[in-house]
């Protein structure tokens, strides 16, 4: 409430108050004191990244040309100080009590230091930086604070999206603020907001009261299971649109980060429109550079193998991340290998079922991490799924039927047919930007009034 009620609209008073070459170094103190606000000893870890990968920058744009293999050790040397940071701060932890279970006899001493805020999505924009200046994708910032202002910037340094240095490295220096861009930004924020506030939060709820009943049988636990694969998309597309939107007002466009993940028809095609940022990023700088599907199927196989470990390790130091992402992996292996061609053979309905099917099951696997009881969590909720034979008790049934009309509505708002009737009316009548102006404006004041009262708003990305 600080952040809708003070923080954000002074930000933007003055912002719009400072001439345009002010205006990314106030952006830049900004994102300061907003990251200072949750984590205020980690700033100094922000400002040494953000020195760290300017200096590279410079020294991979002066070697570039003239000196490839000297360019090519800054790029590494970048590399290595950035994975460095997420091993010391995301990794130390796990790292030694794995290794203390395998080879007990070592006792290594296990390091456990809090977790920054938003750090794997930063350092993995800094490392997009050096990369895309070493390839010429992407021009040397020779202005720190603007290369500050792209590191910290607020409206996704916590829960993303990912945004490459190559997508903003225009708008850095010559963005230009309009009131359409403007307009926009606030429908979008709002839109995220509601995602968060009104469906995800709600869909927690449900699925929160539902893992505190002992009786839920098979349909209980499946509604369960929906609800918080529900939770999980509308909490971080919920903050993935509030981010672009609040860099629509600012002047900057980020991508899109979801694209109805859920109307899918292979797990292929769910990786396309899920975290897209995130795909994208091991795409271009993990599984091109490993050769892709270039270098025969053995390679890659294990390119691919290695890709889904990373991408569930970068979820967070935990087992259940990693098997998560080898579930999707091994399930992407088999579509390239001969799935998706039975798939295409089939009514697409069978590859929507097939893919809601084992997305909803890799959500559980995802949910019960270390402090939820890890695999064995995840196995015994999944065990559940299919117990057919116990039926749904009267707390469950009752919980599930009071919530029935908001998740139908969940699910509904899951698929394009909303943002389709919005496009519809808005093309067919001419006053509905009316409409469009007095609902964003109702559905803020719904949002901010459910935030004063409810207790229960969750952070599910704050530990990425």
């Amino acid at each position: 409430m600080v952040f809708l009620e003070i923080y954000l609209p002074v930000v933007l008073a003055v912002y719009y108050l400072c001439p345009k070459k002010f205006r990314n170094l106030f952006l830049f103190i900004v994102n300061l004191l907003f990251y200072g606000w949750g984590e205020p000893v980690y700033i100094s870890l922000m400002l040494f990244s953000t020195v760290v990968d300017y200096v590279h920058g410079r020294f991979i744009g002066k070697y570039r040309e003239k000196n490839p293999k000297k360019a090519r050790r800054f790029v590494a040397s970048s590399v290595i100080i950035n994975l460095a940071l997420l091993i010391v701060f995301k990794y130390a932890g796990f790292i030694g009590n794995t290794l203390n279970i395998v080879v007990p006899f070592l006792n290594i001493p296990v390091l456990s230091l809090p977790l920054p805020i938003g750090i794997s999505f930063y350092t993995f924009q800094t490392m997009s930086y050096s990369i895309d200046v070493y390839r010429g994708q992407a021009d040397v910032q020779k202005n720190i604070i603007s290369f500050g202002t792209y590191v910290s910037l607020f409206p996704q340094l916590i829960a993303g999206p990912i945004v490459r240095y190559k997508d903003v490295a225009t708008q850095l220096d010559s963005r230009r603020e309009t009131l359409s861009m403007f307009s926009n930004g606030v429908r979008l924020f709002t839109l995220g907001l509601l995602k968060k506030v009104l469906i995800a939060n709600e869909m927690g709820a449900l699925w929160n009261s539902l893992r505190s009943y002992s009786d839920n049988g098979a349909v209980g636990a499946w509604v369960g299971a929906v609800a918080f694969s529900l939770q999980i998309y509308f909490d971080f597309s919920g903050y993935s649109d509030m981010a672009r939107g609040l860099g629509n007002m600012f002047g900057f466009s980020f991508l899109k980060n979801f694209d109805y993940p859920y109307i899918s028809s292979s797990i292929s095609e769910f990786w396309r429109r899920w975290h897209i940022s995130l795909g994208t990023w091991f795409r271009e700088y993990v599984y091109i550079p490993l050769g892709g599907n270039r270098k025969g199927m053995l390679r890659f196989i294990v390119n691919l193998i290695i890709v889904w470990f990373l991408t569930g390790l970068w979820h967070g130091a935990c087992v259940n991340y990693i098997v998560w992402g080898l579930y999707f992996g091994f399930f992407i292996i088999l579509e390239r290998l001969f799935l998706s061609k039975l798939l295409a053979k089939l009514p697409k309905v069978v590859g929507h079922l097939y893919t809601l099917f084992f997305v909803v099951i890799s959500m559980v696997i995802f949910f019960f991490a270390d402090e939820y009881g890890g695999l064995s969590g995840a196995i015994s909720h999944i065990g559940e799924m299919f117990s057919f034979g116990e039926g749904m008790g009267n707390n469950t049934y009752t919980c599930v039927v009071s919530y029935l009309p908001l998740l139908i509505f969940s699910i509904l708002a899951a698929t394009p047919v909303f943002r389709k009737l919005w496009v519809f009316l808005r093309s067919k009548w001419k006053p509905f930007f009316v409409l469009e102006g007095v609902g964003t404006f109702a559905v803020l004041a719904l949002c901010v009034a459910s935030l004063v009262s409810e207790s229960y708003n969750p952070f599910l990305y704050f530990r990425f």
